[in-house]
């Protein structure tokens, strides 16, 4: 009896005991900038399989048994930004973690104007793109060091265009018909509420769209989905704008079902980082949500965002060096202000009505319909009666009269252009008023302020529908439609003194008889707010649907996808071109194209920390309208046609894109890695330019059209984080790429001018034979295509942080002239090559131009409050922090592409007509302040 009663007692107490001794793991997470708690947390212990979540107050307890020693707790949630703690679990002791922070996915919605601006991402007279998924900056760390640290130097993620990846907004795709690419100011300046994104990268599988080869990024502005309150933001900084204050409230789910998200916005500027460069831009956004019942929801949607800036101009070397990096060829003074007259402007609303259905838990389908119109508009001036007001005019320029011999005038222009060298707005309004250009009697402003102008109405529908057909297989389905009626004409905007108009009549095609723009109006005189020069429309119309399947094991994923996509383009000419006369009005030939993509991919977990992710796919597709028609100002003439006759040895094709990669990953308590090799060819691409040229075979304007086009883009990626302390992160990313012209394009040109039209106005440049551009091996002007950052992340417990990146770039290439590259460039007048032609010489003066390698040295920092409760937030970046110097992009001039006058303008004490180029910005910064309650 006692003996059983002792093994009783011994028996309990070793319970309570254990008990009494049992680890306990627990904490609580909340959000790095508000301290506000985090609910659904994901916490696991890695290398096992334990794992739980937080709850509404945002804490969490393991309730298994946590292994003793050395582990580490991932925390993680959709939206946020991993993280990893080390803790020690010792037997019979408590490990209590409590205010673990989570750090809201950094976009690039939330950090605008960081490392880019709008002018970057808007300026197609820069010839330079930007990354796709500028917008993208998910866990990964090399994305979100291409966004914010690589960006700023013109870099593209595996050397391709903004066009190759997807921008949706509420699943309705914004990416314009005109150029493939997103529009980034039509929702400029709205960060607050762009901050729910869904994101993949490459071929990965979306559950919105096919996707481009750089992926897609879905931006979801229910109203709903946001928290309920409201953010006031200042910020300033030296880079585009110079001031934004934001304003933007969400009221939650209401009584009723109702739910509201507002915002309103302004940035504004006299100048940024180069001169006169104005920024007014205005921002307002409103979301409506009605629940209907449990499984219906609708969603109105409205962006408007209203915005004027300034445009920088490319310069050649010689002004640069007389004028400085800031240097802008486009503005003077006037009325004691700087007025730049290269103004782009922007008004383009977005109009969206989604309805959510949940047929089923399991099935949801999602039908969007979206209205876009408005406007956009670039000013400049045209000179019909008058001489080129650029100040940096080639014969305003020293080198202009070193090539004559002239060192008198060169060191007086020298002096002229360092001490002004900009535009005389008084000069020009002095010829204006004295009516300098006289055509039949009668007097007409010589200059004019005009804008050209493309008002769209694009009206937009999908369905998008998602089913979880059992816990391994998830289907993705969409079908979409897009129709666009795209205005395209010149508008003058002011006359600049003048009171007799502006005569509608082509300068440069035929000057001997003005030939009209218009010939259904020859004699036509244009006033302020009066169309001119060139009239038209464009239609487009386009039908796409995709179907996707993903299928999840334990150890393979694999998924695949299929997409059709049918595109039709026409032009309507409303003006009778002069030089086109039956080739210009009404309708031209409707073009239609049929685009095919198939894409799968897997990946294979060879271990918890050890996986390998494999995707591929081959994607045909419509060309942008942009490289479809030749000159659609003034004809019908696409691609394959001159003069409306069809070219027998040129067809105009859908585009091929076929595209590669594997990563490997590597995840562990510590450290986290992706290596990535990649392999993508694009064919059958066309690219059209318009310039003014000299030489052997003629001067004038020229339409040059490169067709068949291939490119080649391989290389590899590494990105790497190590989490060596709780509030110490190391971080390191490499880039390197060959992106080359894969093949030798054909070649041939068209042109207004008169000195390439004979006396019965014939096209004599067009009755050329296609000849070919030799540009295989010639590598691609794609930003740098090597690029490697190092750096750190200190957070500390105590809500501030700081960070440091030290980037280098290599291997940026200027753009080269195909036209120098073809027959054009050794052949002399008489088609017969130049008597003095030397091979070296020529394999010299054809070399591509390397530019200078570049060290970047960016900080950001920021530090969070809370005040009862409320809560402060406070950020502050610099880039480029040491103000070097150097090269993004630059273009060869075609002004003199043969070899004879190539040769003889190298060989000038200063180039006349080198390449234009754009050089970063030297040290900026940004500060941002906001407030949330």
């Amino acid at each position: 009896m006692k003996k059983g009663l002792f093994i009783f007692l011994f028996g309990m107490l070793s319970t309570i005991t254990a008990v009494s001794q049992q680890t306990v793991v627990k904490g609580s997470v909340s959000e790095g900038e508000s301290f506000e708690p985090i609910p659904d947390v994901i916490v696991t212990i890695e290398g096992s399989e334990l794992s739980t979540t937080t709850n509404a107050s945002g804490e969490f307890q393991f309730l298994q048994s946590v292994p003793l020693g050395e582990q580490v707790l991932k925390v993680s949630k959709s939206g946020y930004v991993s993280k990893r703690y080390p803790i020690v679990v010792n037997q019979g002791q408590e490990v209590n973690i409590t205010d673990m922070t989570l750090d809201k996915v950094v976009t690039k919605a939330d950090l605008f104007t960081i490392t880019l601006s709008d002018d970057e991402l808007n300026d197609d007279t820069s010839g330079m793109d930007n990354i796709s998924g500028l917008l993208q900056s998910s866990q990964d760390v090399f994305q979100r060091t291409a966004a914010f640290e690589f960006s700023s130097s013109f870099f593209r993620v595996r050397g391709l265009d903004s066009e190759n990846g997807s921008v949706l907004i509420n699943g309705i795709e914004m990416n314009k018909l005109y150029n493939g690419r997103p529009q980034w100011s039509n929702w400029g300046g709205l960060n607050d509420v762009l901050r729910n994104q869904e994101l993949t990268t490459g071929l990965q599988p979306s559950a919105y769209n096919f996707g481009g080869i750089l992926g897609t990024t879905n931006m979801n502005v229910r109203a709903s989905q946001y928290r309920e309150g409201g953010r006031i933001t200042y910020s300033t900084s030296n880079r585009s704008y110079t001031n934004r204050l934001m304003a933007s409230y969400a009221s939650g789910m209401l009584k009723g079902d109702w739910a509201f998200t507002f915002m309103v916005g302004r940035r504004w500027g006299k100048e940024g980082y180069q001169e006169a460069t104005l920024y007014d831009s205005n921002s307002f956004f409103a979301s409506v949500e009605k629940k209907l019942g449990d499984k219906h929801s609708i969603n109105f949607t409205s962006i408007y965002t209203p915005n004027r800036r300034g445009k920088s101009s490319p310069n050649t070397q010689e002004v640069y060096d007389l004028k400085g990096i800031k240097y802008n060829e486009y503005w003077g003074w006037y009325d004691g202000e700087k007025k730049n007259s290269r103004i782009k402007e922007i008004e383009e609303p977005v109009l969206m009505l989604n309805h959510y259905w949940d047929i089923s838990k399991k099935t949801q389908l999602n039908t969007n319909v979206a209205y876009q119109f408005g406007k956009q508009g670039n000013s400049r001036l045209d000179y019909a009666g008058g001489g080129n007001p650029s100040p940096a005019y080639y014969q305003n320029l020293p080198s202009a009269f070193l090539e004559d011999g002239d060192l008198a005038g060169a060191y007086a222009a020298e002096q002229n252009f360092i001490n002004d060298g900009q535009i005389d707005w008084e000069t020009i309004i002095g010829a204006n008023l004295n009516n300098n250009i006289a055509v039949n009697g009668s007097n007409y402003a010589a200059y004019a302020l005009y804008e050209d102008r493309n008002d769209d109405k694009q009206l937009m529908v999908n369905s998008i529908l998602s089913s979880e057909l059992n816990e391994n297989i998830l289907l993705n389905a969409s079908i979409n439609y897009k129709k666009l009626k795209s205005e395209n004409f010149a508008e003058i905007i002011d006359l600049l003194g003048s009171t007799t108009g502006y005569l509608n009549k082509d300068s440069y095609a035929l000057s001997d008889a003005m030939a009209p723009n218009d010939l259904n109006n020859p004699d036509y005189v244009a006033f302020e707010g009066d169309r001119f020069k060139y009239n038209y429309n464009i239609f487009a119309d386009e039908v796409s649907g995709h179907a996707q399947a993903q299928f999840k094991y334990s150890k393979v994923d694999f998924y695949a996808a299929a997409s059709y996509t049918n595109t039709q383009y026409q032009r309507e000419g409303l003006y009778r071109n002069g030089r086109h006369a039956n080739n210009s009005y009404g309708k031209g030939d409707k073009l239609t194209f049929n685009g095919f993509g198939a894409k799968g991919g897997f990946t294979y977990k060879i271990s918890g920390k050890h996986l390998i992710d494999v995707n591929g796919g081959y994607i045909t597709q419509a060309p942008n309208f942009r490289n479809v028609f030749t000159n659609s100002r003034e004809s019908h003439d696409y691609v394959g046609t001159v003069n409306g006759n069809k070219l027998s040895n040129v067809e105009l094709v859908e585009e091929k894109i076929t595209s590669v990669d594997a990563s490997y990953i590597f995840r562990s308590p510590i450290v986290n890695a992706k290596l990535t090799g990649y392999y993508t060819l694009m064919e059958d691409a066309n690219e059209i330019s318009f310039f003014f040229t000299q030489g052997g075979s003629g001067t004038g304007f020229l339409q040059e059209v490169l067709t068949g086009i291939d490119k080649q883009h391989i290389g590899g990626e590494l990105g790497i984080e190590a989490q060596v302390l709780p509030t110490l992160k190391l971080k390191g990313v490499a880039s390197v790429g060959q992106f080359t012209y894969a093949n030798n394009p054909n070649i041939y040109t068209t042109s207004s001018s008169e000195d390439f039209v004979n006396d019965a106005g014939v096209d004599l440049v067009a009755d050329n034979e296609v000849s070919v551009a030799n540009l295989k091996d010639y590598k691609l002007a794609s930003g740098p295509q090597h690029a490697y950052s190092v750096g750190f992340e200190y957070r500390d417990p105590d809500y501030w942080w700081f960070g440091a990146t030290v980037n280098y770039f290599n291997n940026t290439y200027v753009d080269v002239s195909p036209l120098a590259r073809s027959e054009r460039f050794y052949l002399a007048d008489d088609g017969l090559p130049f008597n003095d032609y030397n091979e070296n010489v020529a394999q010299e003066l054809l070399k591509q131009e390397k530019f200078d390698d570049y060290f970047t040295v960016n900080l950001i920092g920021g530090k969070s409050w809370k005040v009862g409760d409320y809560y402060i937030g406070l950020f502050a970046s610099v880039n480029n922090l040491l103000d070097e110097v150097y090269k993004t992009g630059g273009y060869e001039q075609g002004r003199r592409s043969d070899y004879r006058t190539l040769r003889d303008d190298v060989n000038l004490p200063k180039r006349v007509f080198g390449p234009k180029y754009w050089y970063g910005r030297g040290a900026t910064y940004f500060v941002n302040l906001n407030f949330r309650f």
